[in-house]
């Protein structure tokens, strides 16, 4: 019987130092497609000098509609989804050929992350159980959804696999930064969208110092060291840029408005000195 065919859909936006070796760890796969989300540096050029299929789409999308695309463009009856950043093992690869293949099959796998933020292969902080489901029958996967955390929506039942994905994330702070201010904007619209409490100065701390709190004592960053003090920081800076930005849109009247007022006040200033 011939083995099950599997399209590998790799979710990329300027990620040219990636791209590469991410490429190389699939090409076991049957086919693989690169989501190309608007990237102005050389990831779809680099994934195409690796005969691999980009697909062009605008940087405004979301991830759900992302992978959406993918979905829309595979070819075969089974689809992995991997992004940039990450990389299949060879034993993850021989996990994934036994499932697809072997009987008993369910409509999707749940991957484990080992997830390496800033060198280092974090194993507290909410980081160590991280996982996703990522392994589909085309078929039974009806959509994505989701505006910041996507979601796939499946028909049938979902197991998972053994051998985990490796996360080559956050790899300095500046990646770190980028990553968490990559759907801030998004975060803080469906928080106002959501009628959520007026922000206030305690507020605003309390979202911030708590996050930090979180990750470092309840969820034991400190055993990862000074890289996981690192994390909990970033992660709690993710939130106060998430609550800052959402006092921002809750102002009334909204900071453009405010600096308009401002730019008249000078304007009538000059009109006064000329009169």
């Amino acid at each position: 019987m011939d083995s099950a065919k599997i399209t590998a859909v790799v979710i990329a936006q300027n990620e040219e130092q990636m791209i590469a070796n991410c490429l190389e760890t699939l090409k076991w796969c049957d086919e693989v497609l690169v989501v190309d989300s608007g990237s102005t540096d050389r990831t779809a050029e680099l994934a195409s000098m690796q005969g691999i299929r980009v697909i062009p789409t605008s940087s405004r999308q979301t991830f759900a509609e992302l992978r959406n695309l993918g979905l829309k463009h595979a070819k075969h009856p089974w689809i992995l989804y991997i992004d940039a950043d990450e990389r299949v093992t060879p034993a993850l690869m021989h996990d994934i050929r036994h499932v697809v293949n072997g009987p008993g099959q369910y409509s999707a796998y749940r991957v484990g992350r080992n997830n390496i933020h800033y060198g280092r292969w974090m194993k507290a902080g909410g980081w160590q159980n991280d996982t996703l489901v990522r392994l589909f029958k085309k078929d039974d996967l009806k959509t994505w959804e989701g505006r910041v955390h996507e979601h796939a929506v499946i028909e049938g039942d979902v197991s998972d696999l053994i051998e985990p994905l490796i996360h080559l994330t956050h790899r300095n702070m500046a990646d770190g930064i980028r990553k968490s201010l990559q759907w801030t904007d998004i975060e803080a619209q469906l928080l106002l969208e959501a009628k959520h409490p007026q922000m206030t100065i305690l507020r605003l701390i309390k979202v911030t110092v708590w996050e930090f709190f979180h990750r470092v004592i309840v969820l034991k960053a400190y055993k990862d060291g000074m890289e996981g003090l690192v994390e909990a920081m970033t992660q709690s800076w993710n939130r106060f840029l998430v609550y800052e930005r959402l006092w921002e849109l809750q102002r009334i009247p909204s900071l453009e408005e405010t600096y308009e007022k401002y730019e008249k006040d000078v304007e009538r200033l000059w009109d006064n000195e000329h009169a």
